[in-house]
């Protein structure tokens, strides 16, 4: 006789067996399913844990490469009075070497050491503390860079270098918002009809990234376009001194041991700009036993052959430095951290100990 399902089931349910079967069955799937989400959970938890715990590792660790290069700096000025490119600071190699000193578990750390001083000054453009005039040396100067890249990039022709200059010299100077320089410069009253529109500085730049603000820098002109760098590799804002009257200065001379070769060709007398690579190669030149010229005269350069009866604005140069930025990187199971800090070494008056005192700190 051929059993009827539905009585079957009914039969099922209605045991109390049956009843309990089904409730467990479905507490437990619930505890199944929350322990997977539970689990789930623990292990995202624990893998934030993990990132939160290499990051604050490479946190330390970059901060460390800065501790170190901020040593060697110090140690390096008790050594030597001029600062240039055969010194240790600027030696890759022996810097890695006093790195590898420091034990670290796992992970590595590099840094890189870079005279500030090798570059234009941008706030000496104008004469601090008063902040009204022209720097004269600083302005020509300036006309043979913004010259030098023109005629480097194509994408630089149609640029008027006095359109930037003045326009530099009109953010810089203070108390003078009403006073355009020459045709071409621009104060508050341009910056407003922009959109969105600004005030004009009227100060010393604080940020490199500040020029970008300024009437006829292109984004172009200030990061580099077609494999030519901008200006904002060669510029810098640093370089602040306390003047004899405890004001404040900005001498703009530039460290032609450290410098790069554009630099080089603007601190030159008009005509000679083929002289610059042989600066720049003659301060790398090394016999077996080390580097072969003393860089600790400024007029070092007149010992280049060709530059014999040479004179290079003297208020345009120096063979020191006290500002360095240092870029410090940690590495760790394929994360990074970058710290780039900008240093300023100073002497204690009291002590006549020096020490790096942090301009600024940036984390990438």
């Amino acid at each position: 006789m051929r059993r009827n399902p539905r009585r079957f089931f009914f039969k099922i349910f209605k045991n109390n067996r049956g009843i309990a079967l089904l409730v467990t069955l479905s507490v437990v799937t619930v505890i199944v399913v929350a322990s997977l989400e539970m689990n789930k959970k623990m292990r995202s938890a624990i893998f934030s844990a993990a990132i939160t715990r290499d990051r604050i590792t490479l946190m330390h660790m970059a901060s460390s490469g800065i501790d170190v290069a901020a040593a060697i700096l110090v140690k390096d000025k008790t050594n030597s009075d001029s600062d240039s490119l055969q010194e240790d600071w600027a030696d890759s190699e022996k810097v890695a070497e006093i790195l590898y000193d420091i034990p670290f578990e796992d992970g590595s750390v590099t840094v890189t050491i870079s005279d500030e001083l090798g570059k234009i000054q941008v706030n000496s453009l104008v004469q601090f503390p008063g902040g009204h005039n022209f720097n004269e040396s600083q302005k020509i100067m300036w006309m043979r860079f913004l010259g030098l890249l023109s005629y480097q990039n194509e994408t630089f022709e149609d640029m008027d270098p006095m359109t930037i200059i003045n326009s530099v010299k009109d953010w810089l100077d203070s108390e003078d918002d009403d006073a355009i320089t020459g045709l071409s410069g621009a104060e508050s009253d341009y910056y407003q009809d922009l959109d969105p529109p600004y005030t004009c500085g009227n100060g010393p730049f604080a940020h490199i990234g500040e020029l970008f603000l300024v009437k006829g820098i292109t984004p172009e002109l200030f990061e580099g376009a077609g494999g030519e760098q901008g200006l904002s590799s060669y510029i810098t804002v640093f370089g602040m001194t306390q003047s004899p009257n405890n004001s404040f200065t900005y001498e703009g001379k530039i460290n032609i041991n450290t410098a790069d070769l554009p630099t080089l060709v603007a601190i030159l007398p008009p005509g000679l700009e083929d002289l610059a690579q042989s600066i720049y190669e003659y301060r790398k030149e090394r016999s077996e036993s080390g580097y072969i010229y003393d860089l600790s005269s400024p007029t070092w350069y007149k010992n280049v052959p060709g530059m014999g009866d040479t004179q290079i604005d003297p208020n345009l140069i120096t063979t020191s430095s006290d500002f360095f930025q240092i870029e410090s990187v940690a590495t760790l199971k394929e994360m990074k951290v970058k710290i780039t800090a900008v240093v300023k070494r100073d002497q204690n008056t009291k002590t006549g100990k020096w020490k790096c005192n942090v301009l600024r700190w940036e984390i990438e």
